[in-house]
């Protein structure tokens, strides 16, 4: 028996399985993730390290050399390559095509923290793989209209809008960019720290061992147990300049007797602006498996939530939103689809001259398409520019 004899024998039952299989891709659609580029595993690790101030020269010695050695013995490495200015450097590993990367990086990281040690005091590096989730998905910026403190925003942004954000479904991390930290800034006096024979170390070491907390014991009291603990941290200028650097038979020295305390802000080396004004940015990732329309929608309406209590000069703002780039190209795309498959039907129509035949092309068409859709979800593919292409070019053919 042909192909075409059996399909004519069980025709009633091979129009039931397509339709049930097009109900079943239209009602995955809801489901399917949608994102700018479909989710690849790209072969390359970047290590990005920062070291202060130190001279190019000396980065290549001391720092980039040995992180490439240390990474070049990681399994599957095809090719390392770097870039070195002062203060900092950033390697490329690349591996072959196929390979885990989420082994590959944690490998790389490892053998990076095999020679941290090695490396000099205060440089620090960030791991991570090149994927198209490496950008932010959404940009919102938090501003005052009336010269609100810059430190108040950044704890606005850091403290209570990030962690609001995060726990939004298919959120990886927030970033803030901008604004000012607060901080207390100890101006020593040198002659003084002489006179008194202490150095520079003493005060760091002093301040330090003050500005903790720590468990000092436990309390058992009427069937309970209390955990005792020592809270020493900094809260004010007064606190700061009680600490004591010294204390013998020589005398008590504190730290306000050998330098002025006063409250001020970390310096900053980039200035944030939005609207003209200096703003708080908050870059919002996704996961690879995340649904970028769904996250931009998920934000907002937290973003709402969260305006309710916001005073009047308090703005936040949206600079970047992919999803509406992602939706702009997911409806040109499938306007590109109704128009190709009404021009297909159109031709047949004309050609042929049979609306029976028209017909079956303008109900098999959509079927069809919802079917493909039932396959993207079931080989965890999502909706994106490269698969909607595909389709689009599948109705031509």
């Amino acid at each position: 028996m042909s192909l075409a004899s059996w399909l004519e024998s069980h025709r009633t039952s091979v129009v039931a399985t397509a339709a049930v299989l097009a109900f079943g891709g239209l009602a995955s659609l809801s489901s399917l993730p949608v994102g700018l580029f479909p989710s690849t595993s790209f072969p390359r690790v970047v290590v990005s390290v920062d070291s202060g101030d130190r001279p190019a020269d000396r980065m290549i010695i001391e720092v980039t050399r040995p992180i490439e050695e240390s990474v070049r013995g990681v399994p599957g490495v095809r090719n390392v390559r770097s870039t070195t200015s002062r203060g900092s450097c950033d390697i490329s590993i690349d591996f072959a095509w196929g390979t885990e990367m989420i082994a590959a990086t944690l490998q790389v990281d490892s053998a990076i923290s095999h020679v941290a040690g090695a490396l000099p005091t205060g440089t620090s590096f960030q791991t991570r793989r090149m994927d198209p989730f490496v950008f932010p998905v959404l940009g919102l910026s938090l501003a005052s209209t009336a010269n609100r403190s810059l430190v108040e925003l950044r704890d606005r942004a850091l403290y209570e809008l990030a962690p609001r954000l995060s726990t939004v479904v298919g959120v990886s991390r927030v970033g803030v960019q901008g604004g000012r930290s607060a901080e207390f800034q100890v101006l020593l006096d040198p002659a003084r720290l002489e006179a008194l024979a202490l150095t520079l170390e003493d005060v760091v070491r002093s301040i330090s061992a003050a500005n903790v907390v720590e468990a000092v014991g436990r309390l058992e009291q009427d069937e309970r147990l209390y955990l005792l603990l020592a809270d020493t941290q900094v809260s004010d200028a007064s606190s700061l300049g009680d600490v004591i650097l010294r204390s013998d038979e020589r005398g008590l020295v504190q730290l306000e007797d050998v330098a002025e305390i006063r409250a001020g802000t970390a310096p900053e080396w980039t200035r944030v602006t939005a609207a003209g004004v200096e703003a708080v940015l908050l870059n919002v990732y996704q996961q690879p498996d995340g649904n970028t329309v769904q996250i931009a929608r998920d934000v907002a309406a937290r973003l709402r939530e969260y305006q309710v209590g916001l005073p009047p000069d308090v703005h936040i703002a949206t600079w970047y939103d992919q999803s509406e780039f992602i939706e702009g190209s997911v409806g040109a795309v499938r306007d590109a689809i109704l128009f190709g498959a009404g021009l297909a039907i159109a031709v047949l129509a004309a050609s042929l001259g049979s609306w029976r035949v028209t017909l079956v092309v303008a109900l098999a068409a959509p079927a069809v398409l919802a079917i493909t859709l039932l396959l993207l979800g079931a080989l965890g593919m999502t909706i994106n520019i490269m698969t909607l292409g595909g389709i689009a070019a599948s109705v031509g053919l």
